[in-house]
């Protein structure tokens, strides 16, 4: 499947190229309606809500947020972390836009930086749930900004954004490489730290990484309608 954009510039050295990671509809659609079932059921206090109270139970039995372990499982929570995934994608745009004297990087990231504040935020405002812990026996309050997981949407979304970057400008295989492992392994081993510490219900984690597919195929859509496009047609450069 080819990536539906339009290149700025050809790859340079080599024809090797993993796949972009632009996510299939049929993926951006069962990541919509897990969302959004999970979502339904969790208001309604149903079987997910007793799912997430069982294993939250399970992991504050382990400790590890009281543990000589906790630093390092901190440390792979970052994997998620907005500042810890902006400097790498500082350095990613800032190359790429020296190197190939194009802005279609930088305005791919803040597009998707963009969309991510704004959707996940409107979703912890909205549904005002409590993580594991909060004081008392609420599940949702005005204060609750646990759901979705923010760190888990940003890993999927932000990572897949910078793989697609490294892909689609032929950088060396190598690197290639390590973001396709940061955006693959990047999610799974962020939401399952901030479950192990028990700062997020597993929900919040499933439907973080919901949110962050469903972002990531709108990004790459707006990309091939708008964004390549736009920025091509600034440099003047032929759009098609």
């Amino acid at each position: 499947m080819t990536s539906g954009v339009v290149r700025d510039a050809g790859p340079r050295g080599t024809d090797a190229r993993l796949p972009v990671g632009r996510p299939s509809w049929w993926l951006v659609l069962v990541a919509l309606v897990v969302g959004g079932l999970v979502t339904l059921d969790l208001l309604a206090s149903g079987a997910t809500e007793r799912l997430d109270v069982r294993v939250s139970e399970v992991v504050r039995g382990w400790g590890l947020a009281d543990s000589a372990a906790y630093p390092l499982v901190w440390v792979v929570t970052q994997l998620g972390g907005r500042v810890t995934i902006l400097v790498v994608l500082a350095g990613l745009v800032g190359y790429l836009g020296w190197t190939r004297r194009t802005l279609l990087p930088l305005v791919r990231v803040l597009v998707a930086l963009a969309l991510l504040t704004g959707v996940v935020y409107a979703l912890k405002f909205g549904t005002g749930r409590t993580a594991p812990g909060y004081p008392g026996s609420y599940f949702f309050h005005e204060d609750g900004a646990s759901f979705p997981s923010g760190h888990v949407a940003n890993a999927v979304l932000m990572w897949g954004v910078a793989r697609w970057q490294a892909v689609e400008y032929g950088l060396p295989l190598r690197v290639q490489h390590v973001f396709w492992w940061l955006s693959v392994v990047g999610p799974v081993l962020t939401g399952l730290s901030m479950i192990s510490l028990d700062f997020h219900w597993v929900t919040d984690a499933v439907v973080g990484a919901a949110v962050g597919i469903v972002l990531l195929g709108v990004v790459h859509a707006l990309d091939a309608v708008v964004l390549s496009r736009w920025v091509r047609a600034r440099a003047g450069r032929p759009t098609a």
